[in-house]
């Protein structure tokens, strides 16, 4: 894949992508995609434009220097891996920000066949973290994800700043005093890249609070070896509205997630 691939083009049948290496860092993007099975799709009210404003596009650009990677390639909008099962598909407007989704709802037993993904999602990457732990002890997954900060419209206020970081780390479900030494390294990491002249606002619990059903999984089943750190950035990296990507914001947002790398292995290997 080139580097200024910033986009993936799965085939209409693939579900996730794995690239698999011998190393205890694992990047996520599981809300990057935005395919819809086509049972689904016939029924939908919702258009593309108005699903992608919601998605998380380009956050797998972001960690293609990460060793270990998954990207989901369908919509949250079909199965939303990163909340729990029971509220994994978005049935009314209230699970989705208001959303008026469908033109008529989905059938049960397609309902089900989205469930299905989300099992077997998380049995998929249950195998995966279980052999990263047996080879290395422990491990770090960075949960990428992005959130929008122009509700009001594209000529509207923005979120103010104070409530909106350009980073914001999530760490509720987590041990925090446990992977401190993980979680405070790599915040500073993070913190001292410098983009556009000012170095980048990274702060912990503000917009989100990292209770997404990934992390609370990784937390859950890997309780003392694995550190889940919900990452999410402001889309400060494109134009919400339209979806136009602004190229070096994004070149700059995977070169600062690289450059955290090496500080993940060095703080897994002080405590190894």
């Amino acid at each position: 894949m080139a580097d200024q691939d910033f986009s993936l083009s799965p085939s209409p049948d693939d579900l996730w992508s794995v690239h698999r290496a011998s190393s205890p860092l694992i990047g996520t993007a599981i809300h990057n995609g935005g395919a819809v099975r086509s049972e689904l799709l016939e029924r939908m009210k919702l258009d593309a434009a108005g699903r992608r404003r919601e998605e998380d596009p380009f956050t797998e650009f972001t960690l293609r220097d990460v060793p270990n990677r998954v990207v989901f390639h369908r919509s949250r909008f079909e199965i939303d891996l990163n909340r729990a099962r029971d509220g994994a598909v978005y049935l009314t407007p209230e699970q989705a920000w208001g959303l008026d989704i469908w033109a008529q709802q989905p059938a049960p037993e397609a309902v089900t066949r989205s469930l299905r993904t989300h099992d077997a999602y998380y049995a998929m990457l249950g195998q995966m973290l279980g052999d990263i732990e047996a080879e290395f002890g422990s491990f770090v997954l960075l949960d990428m994800h992005s959130y929008n900060h122009r509700r009001n419209g594209p000529d509207g206020d923005p979120t103010p700043v104070n409530q909106a970081p350009a980073i914001n780390i999530g760490t509720s479900s987590m041990n925090r005093e446990r992977w401190a030494y993980v979680v405070d390294p790599f915040v500073d990491s993070l913190r001292s890249f410098s983009f556009r002249g000012a170095p980048m606002d990274v702060r912990e619990n503000v917009a989100f609070q990292g209770r997404g059903e990934q992390t609370r999984f990784v937390h859950e089943r890997f309780p003392e070896t694995g550190c889940a750190i919900a990452i999410e950035f402001k889309k400060f990296f494109m134009d919400e509205w339209t979806g136009e990507p602004d190229l070096e914001a994004l070149l700059a947002m995977r070169a600062m997630v690289t450059q955290s790398l090496p500080v993940l292995l060095d703080s897994l290997a002080r405590h190894a």
